[in-house]
């Protein structure tokens, strides 16, 4: 399948957009990462745009205490793909991934 063929303002404006959208995860990472807010916060927040389309094992990573290693670990626990966004998840993995990160 072909690429669409974009117009000079197209393109420009989608890569603004992409950006604008990079920052917004950026800083649902270091809220995260800071305490502001809570992975079950973000869960509930998963039908957002910005939310829904980060990557779980990213949001994972931003808690304090939970590297590579142990993020890992807890997907594969809790039954949650490697590469799965946040609005991908059904109830039970949230749920597993919750009552995980709790204990």
């Amino acid at each position: 399948m072909a690429l669409p063929v974009m117009t000079v303002e197209q393109r420009a404006k989608a890569l603004a957009k992409a950006a604008e959208a990079r920052t917004a995860r950026r800083a649902l990472l270091a809220e995260v990462a800071s305490g502001a807010v809570s992975v079950a916060e973000v869960f509930e927040r998963s039908g957002q745009d910005v939310v829904g389309r980060a990557r779980v094992v990213q949001v994972l990573r931003a808690v304090p205490g939970y590297g590579p290693a142990r993020v890992a670990a807890l997907m594969a626990v809790c039954g949650v793909a490697e590469k799965q966004r946040v609005g991908a998840l059904n109830e039970q993995q949230c749920e597993r991934l919750l009552r995980a990160l709790t204990s």
